[in-house]
């Protein structure tokens, strides 16, 4: 039974319907670069530590009490300023869609540069509001006269900047930032997905805004697996949001990892320190291939531009190398390679697979 009965079919959105599932690529036997994860484990004595805390917890309870603890200590590893409050989400993913859902109101919108994280938008379609993308400048810089004009225009509901942006890997000019920060109408949302990697970050810059929320995410830290987000704004703007949020969207096991992982925050900042190390010696010999366009990093990710993305991309994997190919994702990426950094050994195994299928 593969088709959906025709008198079902006509209950789901005709949009959903034309839509295409989110792809997660088979990674069996690969050296995985695909998905900007942290590459390190946790070692094997905090592994086994972790676990004995895991067994221990009421599985048969609801979440309870505990996961104020957890917003308590991300809100003092973040350094979120007075005033402010935290929220918690099942990954950022879930936090854009609730975003979306409370401000679902008539002739909402939502807007964000292009090419960038593919759920602004797809929150936007699911929800029923506009979404409008501005393209950056061929260099993946923000183009500051279009992002005000379609500003101007739109009036949108919420502005996202992703800081550093996915799939480009860069930090925008914070001059043009302020500039749309000063524009925007309804709420601007900095997404700082990468900040374990990035050289700066507008944690320290959002307090003055009452219009301004920060996100981040666990995932980046070392634990994707785990599936936490977590978004910083003005207390009785986050008040309001979290009025659509599910009452037990962190499991117990979700916030159990993440507060053992603040325990040991210094494991995982070693482990970002190595990847912007090696994101550095990747770029270097990147640079060294002729052919090749790389732009500047301040994430896990490098984006590279090869003669034949498809071709190239093939080759990777055929070598068992698995890389992710952004080349039709927007006009602007024709070509265009994301390379995940991950361990010095799997960064020399990829290079080798990028060289040979050229």
């Amino acid at each position: 039974m593969n088709d959906v009965a025709p008198g079902l079919k006509k209950l789901i959105r005709q949009d959903v319907q034309s839509m295409h599932a989110y792809a997660i690529q088979d990674s069996t036997g690969m050296v995985k670069l695909d998905a900007m994860e942290n590459p390190h484990r946790l070692p094997p004595a905090l592994q086994a530590h972790l676990g004995q805390r895991l067994g221990a917890l009421a599985l048969n309870r609801y979440p309870d009490g505990r996961v104020n603890d957890l917003r308590k200590a991300l809100a003092d590893y973040a350094q979120m300023p007075e005033g402010f409050d935290i929220m918690l989400g099942n990954g950022s993913d879930e936090l854009i869609s609730l975003l979306a859902m409370a401000c679902d109101v008539p002739g909402a919108s939502i807007l964000a540069p292009l090419p960038g994280f593919v759920m602004y938008g797809m929150s936007a379609q699911l929800q029923g509001l506009k979404f409008i993308g501005v393209p950056l400048t061929p260099d993946f810089e923000l183009d500051e006269a279009a992002m005000l004009a379609a500003i101007k225009q739109h009036q949108p509901s919420i502005i996202y900047i992703a800081y550093p942006n996915n799939p480009t890997a860069n930090l925008w000019d914070d001059a043009v930032i302020d500039k749309i920060i000063a524009a925007a109408p309804g709420l601007v949302v900095f997404d700082e997905a990468y900040q374990p990697f990035a050289s700066k970050s507008y944690m320290g810059r959002i307090a003055g805004h009452s219009h301004v929320l920060l996100m981040r995410t666990m995932s980046k830290f070392g634990l994707a697996g785990v599936r936490l987000g977590y978004m910083v704004g003005p207390k009785a703007l986050i008040a309001e949001i979290d009025k659509v949020r599910p009452p037990y969207n962190i499991s117990v096991l979700n916030y159990e990892c993440a507060l053992f992982a603040l325990e040991h925050a210094e494991v995982f900042a070693t482990q970002a320190q190595e990847i912007r190390e090696q994101r550095a010696i990747l770029l270097e010999a990147l640079r060294g291939l002729p052919g090749i366009k790389t732009w500047k990093s301040d994430a896990n990710m490098i984006l590279v531009r090869v003669p034949d993305a498809q071709k190239t991309f093939d080759g990777m994997r055929a070598r068992k190398v698995l890389v992710k190919n952004v080349s039709k994702m927007h006009p602007l990426l024709a070509n265009c390679l994301r390379l995940t950094v991950g361990t010095a050994d799997e960064n020399r195994q990829m290079l080798a697979a990028l060289k040979e299928s050229l």
